[in-house]
């Protein structure tokens, strides 16, 4: 997820440019970093991408040379002209650990990653799929579909529909953090007074009225995903991989343990240098990297519990549409090329440009004079359908000087940080992944944005020595 203010560590990484006419000329790139132990790896990884940018390299592996802000992974890719000018990685995937049983892996253009809420984007193309084939209503009262009256009790006349919990206006909340049910709840019970697992104003705002303003909200895609099931009467895992996954070729998934074991074997361990004592995060720079998620050499991956029994249609947070999608950097590039293609997918069409247009059109944008919602830290100006819609103003910034307007996705869980950006208009994208902060962000502000400073450096990298004119 993305929440509040984005905060991270200086760079030691400068890049000089040079204008002359029209034609800009990459003069140099002074690296003061310390080179420690993972230089062989980096020159292993280094000759896996599929394009030649040698600048782009040396940008992106120093910030794993960086033992004052040390990061596990960095991924990119960059698209100029509708096409993949650019992509490679560095780092690992796994660290050796005997313990656990864990190899000393390097990231590949095969890895999958637990890719955070980037998973709302890939489900909104789910969303607009099942709009396309009639099954579902940007306007209409969720309630009918659901069978039972989804109402903020605070505003029990308001109308909640599937327009607004793509924008997250649906006056729904997070409540105290938890908003992910086991097999066997049932949202109606969470969410309607009376229910076995209703507490008054826990996941309802108290004072914003459905369509009145704009919060970002996790559980909002796990009503989405429930509403999906009703519709389709799919579960919602096995719908995603039938009306998106499948058909674009992409690899992965929202349940790991359906997964072939060769794709099991390629999912990205997690990493921070962080631990918990009791309720307080402790970071430890000068300790060992510490697994935050998918450990899968140490607990086998395995169905959810009591999978059997669930009901579709009754609680789509079982499979978390909001953050636990599982893909590689390159199956996001197809969705990403689709997306600058009108909706076609290898000359097939898969989703008609006047949806694609109805995904990118402005749903709601910040209002300084009369403030209509929480921007996150000034980071988060304007929402379309499900996605981020990039003004470049401000701190709603993709890269450095800005220059990259358009939009996407970001992601943030588990020590994984992810931007997904693009552009149908100019044709550009970037995918940036990272993993592993060894540091507590805090401690590495971020320069022109609500981002981690890592991920500053890295889009602004991409988006400089790769895709900018």
């Amino acid at each position: 997820m993305r929440t509040g203010k984005r905060i991270a560590i200086g760079s030691k990484v400068f890049f000089i440019l040079m204008i002359n006419n029209f034609k800009a000329i990459f003069l140099g790139l002074l690296v003061s970093l310390t080179v420690t132990g993972c230089t062989a790896l980096l020159t292993a990884n280094k000759h896996q991408g599929t394009m030649n940018n040698p600048a782009l390299d040396q940008a992106l592996s120093a910030m794993l040379q960086n033992t004052a802000q040390p990061i596990v992974s960095v991924s990119a890719l960059a698209i100029k002209d509708g096409q993949v000018v650019y992509h490679n990685q560095f780092g690992r995937r796994s660290i050796q650990d005997s313990a656990s049983g864990l190899k000393e892996l390097p990231v590949d253009q095969r890895t999958l990653f637990r890719i955070a809420s980037i998973s709302k984007l890939v489900t909104t193309i789910g969303v607009m799929k099942l709009l396309e084939e009639g099954k579902l209503n940007l306007d209409e009262d969720v309630s009918q579909l659901l069978g039972w009256k989804l109402r903020n009790p605070n505003f029990p006349n308001d109308v909640i529909t599937l327009r607004h919990l793509l924008t997250h206006r649906s006056s729904l909340t997070d409540g105290p953090g938890m908003y992910w049910w086991d097999v066997g709840v049932d949202l109606k019970d969470v969410l309607v007074p009376g229910g076995k697992l209703y507490k008054a104003n826990e996941y309802w705002s108290r004072d914003k009225a459905p369509a009145t303003w704009y919060q970002y909200v996790n559980f909002n895609f796990g009503v989405i995903a429930t509403l999906m099931e009703k519709a389709s009467g799919e579960r919602f895992d096995r719908l995603m991989q039938r009306l998106v996954l499948t058909p674009l070729q992409m690899r992965g998934g929202f349940n790991p343990a359906d997964f072939p074991a060769a794709d099991i074997s390629d999912i990205a361990v997690q990493y921070r240098k962080r631990r918990n004592e009791g309720s307080r995060e402790v970071w430890d720079p000068k300790g060992l990297w510490v697994v935050q998620a998918d450990d899968f050499a140490k607990t086998a991956v395995s169905q959810p519990p009591n999978i059997a029994q669930y009901v579709i249609g009754t609680n789509g947070t079982v499979f978390g549409p909001q953050g636990r999608l599982r893909v590689s950097v390159a199956d996001l590039s197809q969705l990403m090329l689709m997306l600058l293609n009108q909706g076609k997918h290898k000359q097939q069409q898969f989703l008609k440009p006047e949806t694609l247009a109805l995904m990118v059109s402005e749903q709601w944008r910040y209002d300084a004079n009369k403030p209509n919602g929480d921007t996150m830290g000034e980071g988060t100006l304007a929402w379309s359908l499900g996605i981020q819609k990039f003004i470049d103003q401000g701190k709603d910034r993709v890269t450095e000087g800005g220059g990259f307007s358009g939009y996407g996705h970001y992601g943030d869980a588990y020590g994984l940080m992810a931007t997904f950006a693009f552009d149908p208009a100019r044709k550009i994208g970037q995918i940036v992944v990272i993993t592993g902060p060894g540091i507590n962000p805090d401690q590495y502000p971020s320069q022109f944005s609500t981002m981690y400073r890592w991920e500053e450096i890295a889009n602004t990298a991409v988006y400089k020595l790769a895709i900018q004119p």
